[in-house]
């Protein structure tokens, strides 16, 4: 099996078609305006192929997306040269991110924080969010709480066939280390561009035009508890503000699905950047 997002980036946007990202980026830029954050430097931790990015972008952020797949980035380029869009987009690992100054504020969304497995490395990233936001700047991410995964999705089968890519999505929660894995097998159809030109092959793609290509990537996600968050947080030097259900403004608990957690800068150890 591939690394997670290296096949799947040329097939991610279409497979999440069904996902809302319009009304996502309304509630995410709603949370921002709440704290008066309505422009400067932000910093989007696990970008993806830049959809959200690019829509902060758009609605007058200056965005900087952070990411490490290069075949997500090369995607959020296109984008953003579709949309001559400012955006600036790094391939880094968020737990060792690098930034050339202060930014406004954080965000993360699409349960990215949950593809950091081990709390000490999630310490890291909530610390170095700290180190690079400004003085009270807001750090807003979610994540997929350990209920999602141990109740909802555990030992689940997601599959969908579609005319050009079919995927199967296979769950299997490990309750000791409360560790997810998605093994995801994607069957994606070939272009005849992609084929080799011999005659033998060539005369099989005359006689058959539906020739699938099987991709394999393993993902692993922690399921995280409210509680453990806060911890995280607060021994990160980060300020807790509080924590909703996601996409709604009601308290969140440890029987949420998702949820969406602000934080503030709260001063830096060592004074400097």
């Amino acid at each position: 099996m591939t690394e997670a997002y290296s096949d799947f980036a040329a097939v991610y946007d279409n497979l999440m078609d069904n996902i809302p990202y319009d009304d996502w980026f309304k509630y995410l830029h709603g949370l921002l305006t709440d704290y008066d954050i309505k422009s400067g430097i932000v910093a989007e931790l696990g970008c993806g192929t830049g959809t959200i990015t690019e829509l902060m972008s758009a609605s007058g952020y200056d965005m900087i997306g952070i990411d490490n797949s290069e075949s997500m980035l090369d995607i959020a380029n296109s984008k953003k040269e579709k949309n001559n869009s400012s955006s600036l987009y790094l391939c880094q690992d968020m737990r060792e991110f690098e930034l050339y100054g202060t930014v406004s504020a954080c965000i993360s969304i699409c349960d990215s924080i949950n593809y950091i497995t081990d709390e000490n490395e999630l310490l890291t990233v909530f610390k170095l969010v700290n180190n690079y936001l400004d003085p009270n700047g807001l750090f807003i991410f979610d994540f997929n709480t350990r209920h999602y995964y141990k109740d909802v999705v555990a030992d689940a089968t997601i599959a969908e066939d579609r005319d050009d890519i079919s995927f199967i999505w296979d769950n299997f929660y490990d309750e000791e280390n409360d560790i997810n894995e998605l093994s995801l097998s994607l069957f994606i159809k070939e272009r005849k561009s992609d084929y080799f030109s011999n005659e033998t092959l060539q005369s099989e793609i005359k006689e058959n035009d539906n020739l699938y290509r099987k991709y394999e990537e393993l993902h692993l996600q922690r399921g995280y508890t409210l509680s453990e968050i806060k911890y995280l947080i607060e021994k990160s030097g980060l300020k807790y503000i509080k924590a909703y259900n996601a996409f709604t403004k009601n308290p969140a608990d440890e029987s949420c699905e998702r949820i969406y957690v602000i934080a503030q800068e709260h001063g830096k150890p060592n004074g400097i950047v």
